[in-house]
């Protein structure tokens, strides 16, 4: 594989590009903040843009970053006097920079993200210092056409320390007319520096009903499947990027499956098990691997708060009320529970790290449960 033939670290499978994304849904308050800072004069050199997985971070930094570079260096008085202050982030329509945001050959942006391995292979690990290097060569060459510039960094917590200590400098002494926009999953990872040096746009999850058109904004072209949207954005977390996962790989149904399986419990099905596991053995089956320890680990999670708060609602797949209530009736079995959440993602995490065989690790997940459901 060439390094042109590289998957987009920044890119959801089945998602258009966040630069392509005109719309983003359920996020009004951090683009409200946003657009006061830059009002009042007070637009910050760094932002740091946070929240769960795939609630919009990028397509937030996409949009701030057509927002600016669409936006007159400075905005003189109206014909009243008045300051001509934009309403929203929606940028000028007939700008010529919006056609090359979208094709992604605008100079004025510069994208720091995970580039190829030292083989030229596959995909980092992490952002490794080489590729700030390139961000530096980017603002002192882009420096001299003037106007503002754009980095947009995804994620920041993909960051290595040296790569990390590198953009710490740059986000020191910034230079001029340049805003960073750094995307954060989990802004903990991050140095505490970095985080002092830029202002958080917090972004929140969607609720059901703002999913639909969330999904239809990001999702790519075709024709969107029939949904639960209440029940998808139970699974997902009110996750966008969540959501379209669970909609490519048939997390739904997979889930409703693994409902059925765990309501023969405590007589578990085991020739039922015995098909759940081995339909994650393989390299070619590593998504649906993933998928389905996501999916044990969010059952055991519900099961914990069903104990403590009752059954979620709406459900995720026909049956789950009746099966959570059953094994998790009280604070004492939501206990119960947690703890297995906590152990078994932990060995989930180890098994996936040292390479052990994916049958016989969902396998052994699934007989833990059985035997705490006993």
């Amino acid at each position: 594989m060439s390094v042109a033939d590289l998957p987009d670290p920044t890119l959801a499978p089945g998602a258009r590009h966040p630069r392509e994304t005109r719309v983003l849904v359920g996020q009004t308050r951090a683009e409200e903040d946003f657009l006061d800072a830059f009002n009042m004069g007070r637009l910050h050199h760094g932002w740091l843009l946070t929240g769960a997985r795939g609630v919009g971070k990028a397509t937030l930094a996409w949009r701030i970053a057509r927002f600016l570079l669409t936006r007159p260096d400075d905005s003189g008085p109206s014909l009243f006097g008045e300051p001509d202050l934009p309403r929203s982030l929606d940028p000028d329509p007939d700008h010529p920079a919006l056609a090359r945001i979208t094709a992604g050959s605008e100079p004025g942006i510069f994208t720091l993200k995970r580039g190829p391995n030292e083989k030229e292979t596959a995909l980092s690990q992490d952002i490794r210092v080489d590729q700030v290097r390139k961000l530096k060569s980017f603002l002192h060459l882009s420096a001299t056409e003037g106007g503002r510039r754009v980095v947009i960094v995804d994620a920041a917590d993909e960051l290595n320390v040296q790569a990390a200590n590198a953009l710490l400098k740059l986000l020191e002494e910034p230079p001029p007319r340049v805003t960073f926009l750094l995307i954060a999953h989990q802004p903990a990872r991050l140095l505490p520096t970095i985080r002092s040096r830029c202002r958080e746009l917090r972004l929140g999850t969607l609720a059901p009903e703002q999913m639909e058109a969330a999904l239809a904004a990001a999702e790519d072209e075709g024709e969107p499947p029939e949904l639960d949207h209440h029940a998808l954005a139970a699974l997902s977390g009110g996750s966008v990027g969540a959501a379209i996962r669970l909609i490519n790989l048939e997390g739904m149904t997979r889930y409703a499956n693994l409902i059925k399986l765990m309501a023969t419990l405590p007589q578990l099905d085991r020739l039922g098990a015995i098909a759940l596991a081995e339909g994650c053995a393989g390299k070619a089956n590593e998504p649906r691997l993933e998928l389905t320890l996501g999916l044990l680990e969010l059952f055991l999670a519900r099961l914990a708060r069903t104990g403590v708060a009752g059954a979620p609602a709406p459900q995720a797949a026909p049956g789950e009320a009746d099966l959570l209530t059953r094994l998790s009736p009280d604070e004492r079995a939501a206990m119960k529970w947690a703890t297995l959440h906590q152990t078994l993602g932990a060995r989930a995490r180890h098994g996936r790290a040292v390479n052990l065989d994916p049958a016989s690790l969902v396998m052994d997940i699934v007989l833990e449960i059985t035997a705490a459901a006993s």
